[in-house]
């Protein structure tokens, strides 16, 4: 289960740009890309923005989760849609965590089919998370979004060939540690819904990594373009 993706030169490209592959607020900024998370009135979309598209185990409701799959369906091949997620499992929210197995499986043969990369939400649930790509035979990239456990989890993680994203937590030392340790080709960086810059978490990778923002900033483009296309940079 491990990954190989296309290494590009962002050199290449005129202007490089700070990237978040997963907020949930729209940023309409001259030198951003973002990915905005979207997890219901899929329909709502505006397909001059990029969006990732699923079902947060949070709010999955038996009553409705099938409709709102179906909806989902109908959306994830769209240009505009670039991963599905977030999707996953939590095992602290309140949701009948056998209903989070059943749609979380579901959302990951869907990224199968449309061939899209996942955007995970996993909370106290890696080996059910890791089970559950294993059994549906996930064949495509995979991000662990929001990512700040330990360097022995990240390790893990990394050797099945997946990617961590990181955030707001990227301000705590723990998390500076465990990040250093992932290779350069298997990280990202976010926002999700914390009130923070984009800006200030790469600040805070350049100087965990001894590095300029600007190499962090090629780094993250080239990663993002393995990953998610050219298409996030245009």
């Amino acid at each position: 289960m491990v990954f190989h993706p296309v290494e590009y030169i962002c050199a290449n490209y005129s202007t490089l740009h700070y990237i978040n592959i997963h907020t949930h607020s729209h940023e309409n900024r001259p030198h951003n890309r973002t990915i905005e998370n979207i997890m219901e009135n899929f329909q709502s979309m505006d397909a001059a923005r990029n969006y990732s598209a699923g079902l947060h185990p949070w709010y999955l409701k038996a009553e409705t989760a099938e409709e709102n799959y179906r909806m989902l369906e109908s959306v994830a091949k769209e240009n505009h849609v670039l991963a599905i997620g977030e999707c996953g499992l939590d095992k602290v929210c309140e949701t009948d965590f056998h209903l989070q197995l059943i749609y979380f499986a579901k959302q990951v043969q869907l990224a199968n089919q449309v061939n899209k990369p996942l955007i995970i939400h996993c909370v106290r649930a890696y080996d059910e998370v890791l089970k559950t790509l294993k059994d549906e035979a996930v064949k495509v990239p995979v991000i662990f979004h929001g990512f700040n456990k330990s360097v022995d989890l990240a390790r893990q993680l990394v050797n099945a060939g997946f990617y961590l994203s990181f955030g707001k937590h990227l301000l705590n030392e723990n998390t500076m540690t465990t990040f250093k340790s992932v290779p350069e080709n298997r990280y990202f960086l976010e926002t999700d819904d914390a009130i923070v810059k984009i800006e200030d978490v790469y600040k805070a990778a350049a100087d965990a990594r001894s590095k300029s923002i600007e190499s962090i900033i090629e780094q993250v483009s080239n990663n993002a373009i393995s990953v998610f296309g050219k298409n996030i940079i245009e």
